[in-house]
């Protein structure tokens, strides 16, 4: 039995989708991410970030702590996407029982069972953790699902487990596209033991292809984290293009009201469509028992949406232009007719 760990199916695989279907690449609207797409205006990348390494001393992580919220720059640890942290984090532990929804972000489950934990599944609507665990992940919105986990149950949460020396994870990788961007993070108390808070700028500022993302804790714990993942693990051009975007005040604002008003507009869209969506700013989410059917006439029609089979549903981030808009909602409504809704 091979111990190398199992690919995980994400949403982003146009490519295989414009195969399947044979629908030119260029073609397609695709709404199976959640990333926003209308991305962050980088500016020019100097030549020093290609020529030179990577310096730890160039203030990104104290930039990153003033962003996020973290105490100082010792608390936070730049990562190459926070996927990396991800893979790395479940070998730092003790091996235990660890609560992971049934359905949220897919690289967890695989990775803790690769460090000898134990998967236990548990309902974060519920605000219970199952009494028998000894770490949590608590993905905050919930992706797929949209839930959102409040502060002071979040903070119960990591209280019950830091009581039985064990760790509480939360991931916040769709927090920032929230207004206030910090009202339900945790970023401010991972100065506490026994918690992780992992950030990523690749979805609120369209920035997945930069590969940098941030873990957010007490300095002992990423000490090790750093020794397991190495030197360099963000590339001086991402440093760049990200620090410009967590200085730009001015975009973070206008754009969070943008994602409001499109994020909204999408649950309508879909609301009107017969669906009960499960809504943030980035992306909504439906359950329905016929969402291989849906998913199937969206792609007939080149729009790609990501599905899940546990329980059957569909999520969808949203269009990229006014044009996307009007052709997804004409393909959403020719599915509808399709499928007799």
């Amino acid at each position: 039995m091979s111990d190398a760990p199992r690919m995980v199916a994400h949403g982003g695989n146009l490519h295989e989708a414009a195969q399947r279907f044979g629908i030119p690449w260029e073609t397609w609207i695709d709404l199976s991410t959640g990333i926003n797409p209308h991305g962050y205006p980088v500016p020019p990348v100097p030549a020093s970030a290609w020529r030179r390494l990577p310096e730890d001393g160039d203030g990104f992580a104290a930039c990153a702590a003033r962003y996020y919220g973290a105490p100082d720059a010792q608390h936070v640890l730049p990562v190459a996407g926070s996927q990396a942290a991800i893979r790395a984090l479940p070998a730092l532990l003790p091996p235990a029982r660890v609560a992971i929804a049934p359905l949220t972000y897919g690289e967890y489950a695989p990775a803790f069972a690769q460090a000898g934990h134990t998967a236990v599944p548990f309902d974060i609507d519920a605000a219970l953790l199952p009494a028998d665990v000894t770490h949590a992940v608590v993905v905050n919105p919930n992706n797929p699902t949209a839930t959102l986990v409040g502060r002071d149950t979040l903070l119960r949460w990591h209280a019950q487990l830091a009581a039985r020396g064990g760790t509480l994870i939360v991931d916040e990788a769709f927090a920032d596209a929230f207004a206030p961007a910090r009202a339900a993070s945790l970023a401010n108390d991972v100065d506490r033991a026994g918690l992780v808070v992992l950030r990523s700028p690749g979805k609120f500022f369209g920035l997945a292809g930069a590969r940098c993302g941030f873990a957010l804790a007490q300095p002992a714990l990423l000490a090790g984290l750093r020794a397991r993942l190495g030197a360099w693990t963000v590339s001086g051009p991402a440093r760049h293009a990200v620090t410009h975007a967590f200085e730009d005040t001015g975009w973070q604002t206008a754009m969070r009201a943008q994602l409001a008003a499109e994020g909204a507009r999408l649950a309508a869209l879909l609301k009107a469509h017969g669906f009960t969506p499960h809504a943030t700013p980035l992306y909504s989410w439906i359950a329905d028992a016929r969402a291989a059917q849906w998913q199937e006439a969206l792609a007939a029609r080149a729009v790609w949406t990501r599905r899940f089979d546990t329980p059957a549903s569909l999520r969808f981030g949203l269009p990229a232009s006014e044009d996307e808009w009007q052709r997804f909602e004409i393909a959403l409504a020719q599915a509808a007719k399709e499928l007799g809704r």
